[in-house]
């Protein structure tokens, strides 16, 4: 027997995308109906390392990464790797992603991310207010840490290019980094990102968005959805023994939204990157802040009752088991930093979508504007999701949005 429901909205997707733009929705008064398979935020809204990174304004792809591209790809030991059974389908992907990597479209990128993030801070304060997160909210900033002074001397060219997309940063000396984290071992200096936010417990933010979204009206279906079809009245949104009816429809659902896209007519090379965290259970974590070793590729985050050690970027797919090797790599890389580490508490693994250009997919289907795409923001979708929520209802609503969204449709391609 097949269980019919109809909406205004409907919202394909429960992570922090789709959790905040069917609150934002629901807040402008409209119907909403969200559909995931598991519960609300359990993915990488809950795995990331917690920070509301707006100084993360650079793409995956850079010339630096294009001329380090074959030995970062087959180290197994590097930040970016590639498992080698996904390569045969990866390789259009890779295909766009070294084009994106060249100077002008890397250069063209990062302008575009900027504009999504000059409103990241604010955007998340306001949203934490809306959802009494507040005290989940430090504001003590961000650092990435080098540990030669090589590395140091190089990040100055970096971040002067940061600064030029509206990055507030400041560059610290070996005594200056070592007076903010004492815990830490020295090293050769660091970069300060004063204006950066950190959610002690991204898992209970996003419950809180959950719990706001229910609150506002949104009904939460625990479904996965489908197929994705066209009527003269709206969209059907179908799943197993499953129709929901909508006006308008949102893919939000991150990695999975390829297949849904295809379904909306639109091809779009999203893929999947896959990220892993561990964690030690401990009362006081030995830091105050997220700190990045850069040249490890993880982020230190000390969170509510735990050390969570995140990050590192592998090309696989949605479908492989999670790698020991990477797991061992971050355990190994925390030890390096913080030798009494004992065994983890726990380890985790999930996925992120990942476009070669590194921008996310906001804006309506080629075929029309009942469907809306809200997917593909990589590394930044905790930071970018009230943002993309303001885009989308505003969109919903036949206004035009706050800023320019041509760098991210979904007809870019």
């Amino acid at each position: 027997m097949i269980q019919h429901l109809s909406s205004d909205t409907v919202v394909i997707g429960g992570g922090v995308v789709g959790l905040t733009i069917a609150l934002t929705v629901a807040r402008r008064h409209r119907s909403v109906i969200l559909l995931d398979p598991e519960e609300p935020g359990s993915g990488a809204s809950y795995g990331n390392a917690g920070t509301i990174a707006d100084y993360a304004v650079l793409p995956v792809g850079t010339p630096d990464v294009l001329r380090q591209l074959p030995s970062l790809m087959f180290d197994r030991n590097s930040p970016l790797a590639i498992r080698h059974m996904a390569l045969p389908s990866l390789a259009p992907w890779l295909a766009r992603f070294l084009r994106q990597s060249l100077p002008a479209p890397a250069r063209r990128n990062a302008q575009a991310i900027a504009a999504l993030l000059g409103s990241a801070t604010r955007s998340w304060e306001d949203l934490a207010v809306e959802v009494e997160g507040t005290a989940l909210l430090n504001r003590r900033g961000c650092l990435y840490a080098y540990e030669t002074p090589q590395a140091a001397r190089a990040a100055e060219t970096d971040m002067t290019f940061r600064r030029t997309l509206g990055v507030t940063v400041e560059l610290l000396s070996a005594a200056e980094f070592a007076a903010m984290e004492p815990s830490l071992p020295p090293m050769a200096g660091a970069a300060y990102f004063p204006k950066a936010i950190f959610l002690s417990d991204p898992g209970r933010m996003v419950a809180l968005i959950a719990e706001a979204a229910r609150k506002a009206g949104v009904q939460i279906v625990k479904a996965r959805a489908t197929g994705l079809e066209r009527r003269v009245d709206g969209v059907i949104v179908s799943g197993r023994a499953l129709q929901i009816h909508g006006r308008r429809a949102v893919i939000a659902a991150g990695a999975h939204s390829r297949a849904l896209a295809l379904c909306a007519g639109d091809r779009v090379p999203l893929d999947t990157e896959r990220g892993y965290h561990v964690e030690w259970d401990m009362a006081q974590p030995p830091l105050t802040r997220p700190t990045c070793p850069t040249a490890r590729g993880f982020y230190l985050c000390p969170m509510a009752g735990r050390l969570r050690v995140a990050g590192t970027v592998e090309l696989g797919g949605l479908t492989a088991r999670p790698s020991p090797h990477r797991i061992a790599r971050l355990v190994a890389g925390a030890r390096a930093i913080f030798p009494h580490l004992p065994e983890p508490t726990r380890s985790w693994m999930g996925f992120r979508p990942s476009m070669p250009d590194s921008l996310p997919v906001i804006g309506p289907s080629a075929a029309g504007p009942e469907i809306l795409h809200a997917y593909g923001h990589g590394h930044i979708g905790l930071t970018l999701a009230p943002i993309t929520a303001r885009i989308v209802a505003d969109l919903l609503d036949a206004k035009t949005p706050e800023l320019d969204i041509a760098p991210y449709l979904p007809t870019r391609f």
